[in-house]
């Protein structure tokens, strides 16, 4: 009775797989009685105080055999109980499932009664067929039938995938499930041990050799727990060989309801990445500068289409941005043309930085890093300076560049608008109040940000530092007075202002500066560094002017993991540039 008492518990800890701390009091409890009962009857044989036969060699049942039973239906009980409540907490055909096991455990104590009081009568035995009957009617049948359903839906599931595994998160246990022939002739096991192990091992026989090192990056449980975060499902693709051919594979990976198991697809996409690639080659084939134009037209006031070899370009024009003045719609070379219109359209003070901007040789050079390239800057409009922005791009036959001129005075005069009415108490405690540019906490603020996108794994942003620091700011206030030296402070940070345009300038302390080079200033850092250390080497030379020692570091994803490394650098490199700038003379 102790032993079916036993396994009864262990198939209803097993089936029903909740509330571990219950579960586990219920097989302890089972284990020592069982484990008591075994002891009993060793010492029975000794001293009978579970049972005895008298002299017609009858048995007798003694008070141990009654408190034996007393426990067994208290344990009953208890059992019932709990499995009432479970069927109690249940939903649908499970609740249906879990109530039977809860009336097979009452009746298996109410015939252990039944044999108590009547003990030459097979009552337990009864009871035990009558549950098993019950758990095989309602139980078995019911988690048959529900395995069917999910076989059909798996087999329906794999018309799309050419494999499903079934991988238990902790253990890497692991059922496939296939319909693909073609994707069978990999060798794939339909049950394992460990699929992180198999999988790995798996890689340099099945997967592509360029891929193979991007491949062993997923197959590890805590990556993949990392990966899929708070998100339903991850996904990753790469070559796998099949049939001696490369094919590009997906795999998504996602979690059970239950969150104790992976859910890992596997499909073939070569064929459609094929289809998208013929569909894009027809689409290049069919495309005219007309169509581009008109899609273009409602973001941009002219379009030019500029041939890459010979410089003849055709242009589109949507808006009369330029006032009175006529501007052709096609030529033989647009960088001179270009180069000729600058100083009757550019505000003076813009007109170098767009004939940099428009030079031949420096468009192909940044095409070749960028897919656009962009600037920002100002023409006279009927005497008034109205902003407007550039863009480059080159398509994908690689033969020309599409340039769109954009006016964006309203944009930006709705900006400047936006910060005038944003000037409030959170905004001034991120400006310092000499130079009006970034402060300390602003920097703060910045690097945690940029910190946490390191810890998130976002190494994809790329940026540098620069560290700035003012020379003999302590000799001006000594000589010439605090009001002299706050005026050097703020020559110093319009200086780093007008060489990193398009970057934030922070005033940390109260001769250093930092720049956080982002977008066309990182890309251009080497040359805006130079710009920067010419400038102040022509200061010191003149004897006016702001002196600046800089020093710059890059973020480099594969070995900084903190910030403060990359600015550690930066400064490291600063106080270098100022022993150097002691030596001029």
């Amino acid at each position: 009775m102790l032993l079916t008492m036993l396994a009864w518990t262990r198939y209803i800890v097993a089936y029903i797989n909740k509330a571990r701390r219950r579960s586990t009091v219920l097989l302890y409890g089972v284990w020592i009685m069982v484990t008591i009962g075994v002891i009993c009857l060793i010492l029975n044989r000794f001293y009978h105080f579970m049972f005895s036969y008298n002299e017609a060699y009858e048995y007798v049942g003694e008070t141990g055999r009654n408190i034996s039973f007393l426990l067994q239906i208290a344990f009953y009980t208890a059992i019932s109980v709990y499995t009432l409540y479970v069927a109690y907490k249940s939903k649908g055909r499970q609740k249906i499932r879990y109530m039977a096991v809860a009336v097979t455990s009452i009746v298996l104590g109410v015939s252990l009664v039944f044999q108590i009081l009547y003990a030459f009568l097979p009552s337990y035995a009864m009871g035990l067929m009558f549950g098993i009957c019950l758990v095989h009617s309602f139980v078995l049948s019911g988690e048959k039938k529900q395995k069917e359903i999910h076989d059909h839906i798996a087999a329906a599931m794999a018309e799309d995938y050419e494999a499903i595994f079934y991988i238990e998160i902790e253990s890497g246990e692991y059922l496939s499930f296939s319909k693909s022939q073609k994707y069978m002739t990999i060798n794939v096991k339909a049950f394992g041990k460990d699929f992180y192990k198999e999988a790995l091992e798996s890689i340099d026989a099945c997967v592509y050799s360029e891929d193979r090192e991007y491949a062993r990056g997923f197959y590890d449980k805590d990556i993949m727990l990392k990966s899929l975060g708070d998100k339903r499902s991850f996904s990753f693709k790469y070559r796998v060989m099949v049939g001696g051919e490369p094919r590009f594979f997906l795999f998504t990976v996602m979690r059970d309801r239950n969150g104790q198991y992976f859910i890992f697809y596997e499909k073939d996409i070569q064929d459609e990445l094929n289809a998208e690639m013929v569909q894009k080659e027809n689409q290049k084939k069919t495309v005219t500068f007309g169509q581009i134009a008109e899609s273009l037209a409602s973001y941009y006031d002219v379009i030019y289409y500029v041939d890459i070899e010979s410089s003849s370009y055709i242009g589109y024009e949507a808006n009369n941005i330029y006032g009175q003045l006529e501007i052709g719609n096609s030529g033989d070379d647009f960088f001179g043309d270009a180069l000729a219109n600058i100083p009757n359209i550019v505000h003076p003070q813009d007109m170098e930085a767009v004939s940099d901007f428009i030079n031949k040789d420096n468009l192909i050079s940044q095409m070749e890093i960028h897919k656009d390239y962009s600037i920002d800057y100002r023409i006279i409009v009927e005497g008034k300076p109205r902003f407007t922005r550039m863009i480059v791009k080159k398509p994908s036959d690689g033969t020309h560049f599409i340039i769109g001129v954009e006016d964006i005075d309203a944009e930006v005069q709705r900006e400047r608008q936006q910060l005038r009415a944003l000037k409030t108490e959170k905004e001034l405690a991120r400006r310092d109040e000499l130079t009006g540019i970034k402060n300390k906490t602003a920097y703060k603020e910045l690097e945690d940000s940029v910190q946490g996108n390191i810890n998130n794994g976002l190494d994809y942003l790329n940026f540098a530092l620069v560290v700035s620091d003012a020379n003999n700011l302590k000799q001006i206030n000594d000589t010439l007075g605090h009001a002299a030296g706050d005026e050097y402070i703020k020559s110093a940070a319009r200086l780093l202002c007008d060489i990193f345009v398009h970057s934030p300038v922070f005033r940390v302390g109260g001769d250093e500066f930092v720049v956080f080079l982002r977008g066309n200033d990182f890309m251009s850092r080497n040359e805006l560094m130079d710009k920067l250390r010419s400038q102040v080497l022509e200061n010191k030379k003149k004897g006016s002017g702001v002196i600046l020692a800089s020093g710059m570091s890059e973020y480099d994803p594969k070995n900084d993991s903190l910030v403060s490394e990359i600015f550690d650098r930066a400064d490291k490199e600063m106080y270098e540039d100022k022993q150097r700038l002691k030596s001029v003379n």
